[in-house]
C-alpha cells in the first residue's frame, strides 16, 4: 500500500500523525454561502494558514483548487444532497474514485447519515468506495454523523462512537464525526476506534475561543485532528483561524497561546 502512505501524507503532518482539513463542499448542500463565492481565494488563505488538506467537489477542482502560493493537499467529496430534498439526510455518489484520481486528489471522501431513512444505500456505497480505494491505493475519509427518526441526540456518545466505529468498520483510513462536547466523552470515541479521528466544526459557533476550546478537547481525548469548514471559512481572517488550529492539532498549543495568533 505504498501509494496510499505516500497521498496520505499528501494530507496529514507526517511526524504528528495529524491533520487540518477544511471541507468547501457546502455550495452542493446550501448553495454559494459566505466564504465560498471565491473558492481560490479562500483555499489560498487556508493554505497560507497551515491547513493540510481541503475537501471540494469534483466540478471545482479546475477553478478553485491550485492558484499561486502554498500547495495544499486535495481531497474530492464523492457524495451529494442538497438541503432541499424531500430528505436531506440522503446522500447519492456523484464521483467515483477513478474520477478523482484523473482530477489528481490526494484522497477521496465520502458522507453516510447513519439513522437516515436511507442508511441501508449510503452503507453500500460506503463499501464500493472502499473497494476502488483498496484497489487504487486512495485514501478514504468518511465523515459519519448520526442522523435520524431514532437519533435523539446526535452528539450523544453512544451514536457517535457507534459512528467512528463504523467508519473503521467498513474501510476507512480516517473518519470524521461530532465533538461529544468534553474530552471525557470523546474519549470513548476515540478509544473504540483503530483509526484516526477527526471531529466536524458543526454550526457557525459564537466565538473563535469556543472553537479553540472544542480543538483542544478534541486532541486531549487522542483525536487525531479537526475538519472544520464554517467556522473556518466564513471567520474574517481564514488564514489566522487555520493557524490558532494547527497550532493546537500540531504542536499541542494552548488554547490562550492559539487565540493569540488571532489578536
Amino acid at each position: 500500500m505504498i501509494g496510499k502512505t505516500i497521498r496520505i501524507e499528501r494530507i496529514m503532518d507526517r511526524a504528528q500523525g495529524t491533520t487540518v482539513i477544511v471541507p468547501m463542499d457546502h455550495g452542493v448542500t446550501v448553495g454559494p454561502i459566505r466564504g465560498l463565492t471565491a473558492l481560490r481565494e479562500t483555499v489560498e488563505a487556508v493554505a497560507q494558514g497551515g491547513a493540510n488538506a481541503v475537501v471540494m467537489h469534483k466540478g471545482m477542482v479546475a477553478v478553485g483548487h491550485r492558484g499561486e502560493g502554498k500547495d495544499i493537499g486535495l481531497i474530492i467529496h464523492l457524495s451529494a444532497g442538497t438541503a432541499l430534498a424531500q430528505d436531506p439526510h440522503c446522500k447519492v455518489l456523484v464521483c467515483t474514485v477513478e474520477e478523482a484520481i484523473k482530477l489528481g486528489a490526494d484522497a477521496v471522501s465520502i458522507h453516510v447519515n447513519i439513522g437516515a431513512p436511507d442508511e441501508k444505500t449510503m452503507l453500500r456505497d460506503f463499501g464500493r468506495v472502499a473497494e476502488g480505494c483498496l484497489e487504487w491505493g486512495m485514501p478514504l475519509l468518511a465523515m459519519v454523523y448520526p442522523r435520524g427518526p431514532k437519533i435523539k441526540d446526535q452528539y450523544d456518545v453512544a451514536v457517535v462512537k457507534h459512528a467512528a466505529r463504523l467508519g473503521a468498520e467498513l474501510g476507512a483510513d480516517l473518519v470524521k464525526v461530532p465533538y461529544t462536547g468534553d474530552p471525557e466523552s470523546f474519549r470513548e470515541v476515540t478509544e473504540g476506534c483503530p483509526i484516526p479521528v477527526l471531529i466536524a466544526g458543526g454550526e457557525k459557533m459564537d466565538t473563535e475561543e469556543d472553537v479553540l476550546v472544542m480543538v483542544k478537547g478534541a486532541m486531549e481525548a487522542g483525536g487525531a485532528g479537526v475538519s472544520i469548514g464554517r467556522n473556518v471559512f466564513q471567520h474574517p481572517h481564514p488564514d489566522r483561524m487555520v493557524q490558532a488550529i494547527a497550532m493546537i492539532v500540531h504542536q499541542g498549543a494552548s488554547v490562550e497561546e492559539a487565540l493569540e495568533v488571532l489578536g
